[in-house]
């Protein structure tokens, strides 16, 4: 699920109006967007909609004018380009054949992501590709082909991260595999790779497992990468890789299936890491070897399964699998409010913080808007009634919602 930026606070400043990556352009699935829509139906405050041919967790990525999905469509994966203005589909490009669904996901749940002149998109199946913005290929590779076949147990969905010249990668398995995780620094105009560290942990049989995405993270006035998974959270140097500090506690049964799903979230020098469920780790960032006792800021039982957390700079906002809500104080982790319960369903799609409101959508097809801050109200309920996976995108006073059937353009017409 990422924008080319020079820090956090800069780029939210510099591309409030683009969604470049699939937790938008901070990382943290905050937009400053203002003027949104609150209320819709599928026919009503709808600007344009376009068909979809399958499901996909994948999150649509905005640049100006342009969208672009990474989309399922009988057994192959291709992505496509899209005029934001009206939908209308400008190419279609073929990335890999070997779809299949895992579970409730297939291979297109990465999300791509664009600087506003290239567009990269991985898939499930380890093929990475480059595009310009007039649809030529730029490169391919295959990471499968070049490092070992991917072992998580329901199939890779982590989405690239990039950062200025260059794209990281994780695969962070070991259910299915005894090969190593490892990451990768691929410069984004050759698709070389500059370097490819492993990152061993102790975790065991499903529990290395990571469908997390990487996060960055300023501490010491330097840029670090934050990876979750296999029970750690780690953070490294992004010239060399080098893991420089580690953080445990996120499994203190060694439960054999304590998979990481929901991915770090970053305000400050604070890195919010989910677990399965709980804990919830809020680690400061920094520091050198093993900081688990030295950097914990707090723990916190209540954390999601699936969607990843939203933080803006008072308050981080967890929506749970069952749609509840729990906020906390960013800086402590005392509870605010916790327990309020949206329409019942499973919530796989992660919360985004807009125009003082959170919107976040259930697979059922309901996307609910309630109130940031620290008080619950719930504004609105809207329902689709198609299955959806992916998070709202948010830009140019639109909201992008992606289901199963259908891509909504949400407002007045762009």
């Amino acid at each position: 699920m990422r924008g080319c930026f020079f820090c956090l606070a800069l780029i939210a400043s510099l591309h409030a109006e683009n969604w470049p990556q699939w937790r938008g352009p901070s990382l943290n699935g905050v937009s400053t967007e203002t003027g949104l829509p609150v209320k819709w139906t599928t026919s009503e405050n709808i600007a344009w909609s376009i068909p979809m041919s399958e499901r996909s967790g994948s999150t649509p990525i905005i640049w100006g004018d342009r969208i672009f999905l990474n989309v399922a469509e009988k057994g192959s994966l291709f992505l496509w380009s899209l005029d934001r203005r009206n939908g209308a589909v400008l190419w279609k490009k073929h990335i890999s054949d070997g779809d299949h669904m895992m579970r409730k996901q297939n291979m297109s749940s990465p999300s791509p992501v664009t600087d506003g002149q290239w567009v990269w998109v991985m898939t499930g199946t380890g093929i990475f590709k480059a595009f310009d913005y007039g649809g030529e290929e730029k490169w391919t590779r295959d990471i499968q082909n070049d490092y070992g076949k991917f072992g998580l147990n329901w199939g890779y969905a982590s989405s690239p991260l990039l950062h200025e010249n260059f794209l990281f990668v994780q695969v962070i398995h070991g259910m299915r595999t005894k090969d190593p995780s490892y990451i990768l620094k691929i410069d984004k105009k050759t698709g070389k790779t500059v370097w490819r560290v492993e990152r061993p942990t102790e975790a065991i049989m499903e529990s290395p497992d990571s469908y997390t995405t990487p996060v960055l993270v300023k501490t010491g006035g330097k840029l670090q990468f934050v990876i979750t998974g296999g029970d750690v959270v780690t953070g490294h140097d992004l010239d060399t890789g080098k893991e420089l500090w580690r953080g445990g506690g996120f499994n203190p049964t060694n439960n054999p299936a304590q998979r990481i799903i929901a991915s770090p979230v970053v305000a400050g020098d604070i890195v919010y890491a989910p677990t399965r469920v709980r804990p919830l780790i809020a680690y400061r960032a920094g520091g050198s070897g093993d900081v688990t006792k030295t950097h914990q800021v707090f723990q916190y039982q209540n954390g999601p399964d699936v969607p990843t957390p939203a933080v803006d700079d008072k308050f981080l906002y967890i929506v749970n699998d069952r749609g509840i809500v729990y906020v906390l104080d960013r800086l402590t982790g005392q509870e605010v409010y916790g327990g309020q319960r949206l329409k019942p369903g499973t919530y796989s799609a992660s919360p985004v913080i807009a125009d003082g409101r959170i919107y976040v959508s259930s697979e059922e097809g309901v996307t609910s808007v309630f109130r940031a801050g620290p008080q619950f109200e719930l504004l609105a309920e809207n329902e689709t009634g198609e299955y959806t996976l992916s998070s709202v995108a948010v830009s140019g006073g639109n909201l992008f919602l992606r289901t199963a059937g259908h891509l909504y353009c949400i407002g007045k017409k762009p």
